[in-house]
Formats: C-alpha cells, sequence, structure tokens
C-alpha cells in the first residue's frame, strides 16, 4: 500500500485537497491528512497545503516542526506545495509587516497592492480571486496533458517573485507578471489550487501521484 501524506498544521485546505488525491490516486493508495513527523517522512509522497495568513501559518509551521519535516521530505521523496504553502518555502514574506518563512527557495513574496491596475487604467481587485491563465515556461512532467495558458483557481493577495528563473514553470498576470509554479529536485509547488480548478487540476494531481523525480 502506498501513502500521500497530507501534512496538518492547522492551515491548509485539507479535506478538498485529501479527497481530490484520493479521486485521482490507485485503489493501492492511501491518503492522510497529519500532522505526526514519522507518518509523513514515511509516507511515499507529501503534500504541503497552506491557507490563511502568513504569520499564523509560519508560527504553527516552527512550532509543529513542519519546517523541518518538510526539508526532509523534499530530499528523498515528491512533495507538492499549494497556495501559502508554495509561499512558506520562500525567504520572506511582505505580509503581516514582513514575514520570514522557511527559506528553503531564493525569492520573496510580494503585495499586489492596494491600487492595483493593468496598463489600460483598470482598476483590479485584491484578492486575485477566480480563474486565470497559467502559461507554461518550461516542460515539466507534472505539466503533462496540460495546455498552455490552461485555466486554474486561484484566491491570494500576495504573489511570489522567484530569484532563481530556471526553478520557474508557470507564470501568470494580474496587473503585474508573477510566478505560480516552481519545481526543484522533489518539490512542485503552485499558487493556484488545483483541488479546485476542475478537471486541469485534476489531470495535474494525477501528474503529481505518478511523478517518478
Amino acid at each position: 500500500m502506498k501513502t500521500i501524506a497530507v501534512i496538518d498544521y492547522g492551515m491548509g485546505n485539507l479535506h478538498s485537497a485529501s479527497k481530490a488525491l484520493e479521486h485521482v490516486s490507485e485503489a493501492d493508495t492511501r491518503v492522510v491528512v497529519t500532522g505526526d513527523a514519522k507518518t509523513i517522512l514515511a509516507a511515499d509522497r507529501v503534500l504541503f497545503p497552506g491557507v490563511g495568513a502568513i504569520r499564523d501559518c509560519m508560527a504553527e509551521i516552527r512550532r509543529l516542526g513542519v519546517d523541518e519535516i518538510v526539508r526532509e521530505a523534499i530530499r528523498s521523496k515528491p512533495v507538492l506545495a499549494i497556495c501559502v504553502g508554495m509561499q512558506a518555502l520562500f525567504e520572506s514574506s511582505e505580509e503581516n509587516d514582513g514575514v520570514d518563512c522557511i527559506d528553503l527557495l531564493p525569492g520573496e513574496v510580494k503585495f499586489f497592492g492596494r491600487d492595483l491596475r493593468e496598463e489600460n487604467g483598470e482598476r483590479l481587485k485584491v484578492p486575485h480571486m477566480g480563474w486565470n491563465q497559467v502559461e507554461q515556461v518550461s516542460d515539466h512532467p507534472i505539466c503533462d496533458g496540460i495546455a498552455n495558458n490552461a485555466r486554474f483557481y486561484f484566491v491570494h493577495s500576495y504573489y511570489v517573485q522567484a530569484k532563481n528563473r530556471q526553478q520557474v514553470v508557470g507564470r501568470c498576470h494580474y496587473g503585474t507578471d508573477f510566478d505560480v509554479m516552481i519545481a526543484d529536485g522533489h518539490l512542485f509547488a503552485t499558487q493556484f489550487h488545483p483541488e479546485k480548478s476542475a478537471e486541469t487540476g485534476l489531470k495535474l494531481l494525477h501528474n503529481f501521484v505518478n511523478w517518478k523525480p
């Protein structure tokens, strides 16, 4: 029996993410929602979710040792980080007057701003909420069978600017260009919510379940 561990640190969209993983997994795969380090590190794959304010997320991540669990997991098995889970992997975030993050990936998390506009002057709402196109800027097995500029579902007020451009797989535009898919070794991360992105999101999760980095 194979196991996918969904990390529970009180800050993730755990139910819908775990149900989506169960939907795309084979019968010999078990999805467990857990905060237990041994269970997570014994799993074949790991999902690192995140919803809410980064200050609260990082407080729980550090209190529960999730930062070290994620560091260890990434060394040996496929890990998928979603939304704030992705943001937490970078150096720092502008949210909550500035928060130091896990610092696994080089880059910063920026605020869209209170007066976000397109080049034509159109004012945009923050948070960026709803469906948007994702441009694939490099090839990756987790994107197999997913059309370039396919639409995914977003809910966020802060966005990633990665310093290592070789790690960027996908980008999006909402008033500004920003990075929404990141890959590094055993790690793949998305700003959007694949579990809320209909068939395209399920395809991405299916690819993750079958990914052999």
